[in-house]
């Protein structure tokens, strides 16, 4: 399930998991917010692939975070995420954003930008 990728390094914040972690912030106004349920399906079909990538999921949901020990206002300050609005940002494992969407992201998508990064094709996961 989704949870357990959201829950695996719940504990430390997205900075924290630099050199550690791949991290997928996938932001929403609400629970309710149909991409988000569109991108967390998209996940739990690829549950196998994003934990194979060293792949860590975190939601912002309104005003909560799960996760990371950061809070909603920093991640959507740090990232530029608007409260308002859906969106999804990949982390590469130096800290530096590999790729926003303003839409659900397909796995596809994500293994491709994923296995192209430095860390992934050096063998280093």
């Amino acid at each position: 399930m989704i949870l357990a990728l959201v829950a695996a390094a719940s504990s430390l914040s997205v900075a924290e998991m630099k050199w550690q972690r791949r991290v997928l912030v996938v932001a929403a106004p609400g629970a309710s917010d149909p991409a988000l349920a569109t991108q967390r399906e998209t996940l739990r079909g690829w549950r196998r692939g994003a934990e194979d990538r060293d792949l860590q999921v975190v939601e912002v949901i309104g005003d909560g975070v799960t996760g990371a020990s950061d809070t909603a206002a920093s991640l959507r300050t740090r990232l530029r995420l608007r409260a308002a609005r859906f969106a999804v940002v990949l982390i590469g494992k130096d800290g530096n954003v590999a790729l926003r969407s303003a839409e659900p992201v397909p796995a596809d998508t994500l293994q491709g930008r994923i296995d192209a990064m430095p860390m992934r094709r050096a063998g280093q996961r």
